[in-house]
């Protein structure tokens, strides 16, 4: 497990820029170092613990790129079509082992060698096959069209992806290609999550009096769960110093991460707060986020503690925005930015100065084809349909105070906050 000193975290008790927040993450939170191999076919979402290394050139031999005729570009007449001699054939997987004359065209097919001294290649389209064994190819080809050459995509010892990536089908193929069969990835990260309040109730036992069902707690599984972690649900923790001291500190003992729900604010049944002061340090970021101000930080024993809001949208944006930056740290990965798209809004708003705002909307695309956020119309952060019924976030940042419909807008897609 990650320890972090005491004092990682510490600042002052204004409000902080989400910006600033993440910054201070990631500039202070080593990685967990522990790592094992994982074989290819279960190295998706996981991060690799040290560069992957090409072992061999990629392309590994000069290679066509389509079906057609390899040629010696310097045997062409470049003013008009050429007439040559269909000297052999050259499947995939196959060498040519015999020499070739000069002046004559090789039949080859997408990704068989090329013979050394051949550098360029007709697609087949493109040429007339005569019925003498001849070939006429056009005039006005360039030198090397068609053909890949060895090492083009990476040579042997380039660094073919760097420690801290979270790998990817695509990375995964490229590590198949190189020839090798499992990374070296960071273990999986250990989370333990926590909702709390004497009104929260799990689905499937019966409601009390003025209790509600927990959503925040699997929202947090499910969420962590897609983001590759290993999460221990540690249920609901009361409204009560003791038992909420003890349950945080049994959780950082086994855990790199530990989140929780509620109890974060400045309410004198929220002792969550109370709990973290007690068993090492809290930097109570008053966030400068809407929804999702109360959120405090810290660390529990050294291991990294995040209390989020109660309310589950609160959660959710909280998530997206703070946790995702601290799970790259402790990956060793650097924190991928939100990805934003630029769209016009269709509604107005106020809003104060300092402070980011995510608005939940869906998009419509007009008759021009311009794309519009339309708002939700319920806004406030308990009410979790404004995720269900809408496609994402708008954005809007610190410096806006008012945004008039047509005013251009940042939009991010909820498909796409991993």
């Amino acid at each position: 497990m990650v320890q972090l000193s005491k004092d990682v975290f510490s600042t002052s008790d204004k409000p902080m820029h989400l910006d600033a927040a993440v910054a201070l993450i990631m500039s202070r939170v080593p990685a967990v170092v522990a790592s094992e191999t994982a074989a290819l076919f279960a190295a998706q979402g996981r991060y690799l613990a040290e560069p992957l290394v090409a072992p061999i050139d990629l392309p590994v031999f000069d290679n066509a790129a389509v079906d057609g005729y390899a040629v010696r570009w310097q045997d062409l007449n470049h003013d008009h079509e050429t007439r040559m001699p269909i000297a052999a054939r050259i499947p995939a997987g196959h060498e040519l082992d015999e020499l070739v004359p000069a002046g004559s065209a090789l039949r080859i097919f997408t990704g068989a060698a090329v013979p050394e001294g051949f550098d360029t290649i007709f697609m087949q389209e493109d040429c007339k096959l005569l019925g003498d064994g001849h070939v006429l190819l056009p005039a006005g080809l360039a030198q090397g069209a068609n053909f890949r050459p060895r090492g083009e995509d990476l040579a042997s010892g380039d660094v073919a992806l760097p420690a801290g990536r979270c790998l990817m089908p695509e990375d995964i193929a490229l590590a198949a290609a190189l020839g090798v069969p499992e990374l070296a990835v960071r273990r999986r990260l250990k989370a333990a999550i926590f909702s709390t309040g004497d009104e929260i109730t799990s689905p499937g036992t019966p409601l009390g009096p003025a209790a509600v069902y927990d959503a925040n707690r699997f929202m947090l599984y499910a969420m962590l769960q897609r983001l590759g972690l290993e999460v221990a649900d540690l249920g609901i923790l009361p409204d009560n110093r003791a038992a909420t001291r003890k349950a945080l500190a049994a959780a950082s003992e086994a855990h790199d991460l530990v989140l929780t729900s509620g109890g974060v604010s400045m309410g004198e049944e929220d002792h969550v707060k109370a709990a973290i002061a007690e068993l090492g340090s809290l930097s109570f970021w008053k966030l400068a986020i809407k929804p999702g101000r109360p959120v405090a930080m810290g660390i529990l024993q050294g291991t990294p503690f995040i209390g989020l809001p109660g309310n589950p949208v609160a959660v959710f944006i909280c998530f997206a925005a703070l946790v995702r930056p601290l799970i790259a740290a402790l990956n060793g990965a650097v924190a991928e930015p939100l990805q934003r798209q630029r769209v016009l809004a269709g509604f107005s708003a106020k809003k104060k100065e300092g402070r980011r705002e995510y608005v939940r909307a869906t998009l419509r695309t007009d008759q021009a084809g311009a794309v519009f956020a339309d708002k939700y119309a319920i806004q406030g952060s308990g009410a979790i349909t404004s995720l269900t019924r809408t496609q994402g976030l708008v954005e809007l940042a610190e410096d806006v105070t008012k945004i008039a419909p047509g005013d251009p807008v940042s939009f991010i897609d909820y498909a796409l906050i991993r």
